[in-house]
């Protein structure tokens, strides 16, 4: 009973508060509402599994949420100009691909602890994406070709879904089917025996901050189509609930490691957390409070592990 507690006791109490809500929050168990949670998972999940990469590699990229937010304005700024939305969709993973890319060039090259290379780039991705829109965000009539790339459905299922099965599967599969995903657990757990051992850390440092910024610029694609605008700082409410999502997927099915599945059902219940304190009535503070008080107690929870692995910057 207590390996069960300490392995799935998170996960059970995450379905608790779903089925709480389903029963007495007003208006939850609508299926409009089931839907809006699920397309809002979706964003957020995708930007967590983004860090829980980069985290796999006991690498911190705090510039996600920046990141996405310019790969935003790139999309936008290409949409806006005229080019076609397969540009714009180019424009944003190049962002994304390229500032991550960058973090690892800081952090194995430059030997800059990441914490302080991923807030380097997030400050110049803030700067780089204010100057674009002068503060301003790009409205109007965007193609449909574009939108519909959060807003259509493909054989009955909304699009926001198949990126996330998409997402979730590809994480899934490089960390627990392939040779690369298990070097990049073993460079996480412990770098210079991983070294020792012939594995290319230094790689697989590189590949997953290089991950978490394309992870970055998908939910950048996605979240821009889906509001048809795309802001400086659009993405910046979606900072702490990722690294929430990650920390608190640590303390399920696998405890105290970063976690594909762990990351995704702890998404789904903050978003859930979130949707049912306000359909109840709960004051918007109410929802940060709760949001800090799941970071402290996921630390917690697997602090021994967590110690060792995420925080060595």
């Amino acid at each position: 009973m207590r390996a069960i507690v300490e392995r799935h006791g998170t996960a059970l109490a995450g379905l608790a508060l779903i089925a709480f809500f389903l029963l007495f929050a007003p208006n939850f168990a609508d299926a409009g509402n089931l839907l809006n949670i699920a397309k809002d998972t979706s964003f957020l999940a995708i930007l967590a599994l983004g860090f829980a990469l980069a985290l796999t590699i006991a690498e911190l990229d705090l510039s996600i949420a920046e990141v996405a937010s310019l790969a935003a304005v790139a999309a936008g700024w290409t949409i806006q100009a005229g080019h076609d939305p397969a540009l714009a969709v180019l424009a944003a993973l190049a962002v994304g691909a390229g500032l991550g890319a960058f973090n690892g060039f800081g952090v194995t090259v430059l030997k800059v602890p990441s914490l302080i290379v991923t807030l380097g780039t997030a400050a110049i991705a803030k700067g780089f994406a204010f100057m674009i829109t002068q503060g301003v965000g790009f409205v109007g009539r965007w193609p449909v070709g574009f939108t519909g790339l959060a807003r259509g459905n493909t054989l009955g299922v909304p699009n926001l879904i198949w990126f996330l099965l998409a997402a979730t599967g590809f994480s899934y599969v490089l960390l627990k089917w392939t040779r690369t995903g298990a070097h990049m657990a073993a460079t996480g757990e412990a770098d210079e025996a991983a070294r020792l051992a012939g594995i290319a850390t230094m790689r697989m440092k590189r590949l997953g901050l290089l991950l978490a910024g394309i992870f970055a610029s998908i939910t950048a694609v996605l979240l821009a189509a889906n509001l048809s605008s795309a802001a400086p700082n659009m993405a910046g409410d979606y900072f702490l609930y990722a690294i929430a999502a990650v920390l608190l997927g640590m303390t399920m099915f696998e405890p105290g490691k970063p976690n594909v599945l762990g990351t995704v059902f702890a998404a789904l219940v903050l978003k859930v957390l979130g949707n049912g304190l306000v359909l109840m009535g709960a004051p918007y503070y109410v929802q940060d409070i709760v949001l800090g008080a799941i970071i402290i107690g996921s630390v917690a929870f697997s602090a021994s592990v967590v110690k060792k692995v995420a925080f060595k910057v």
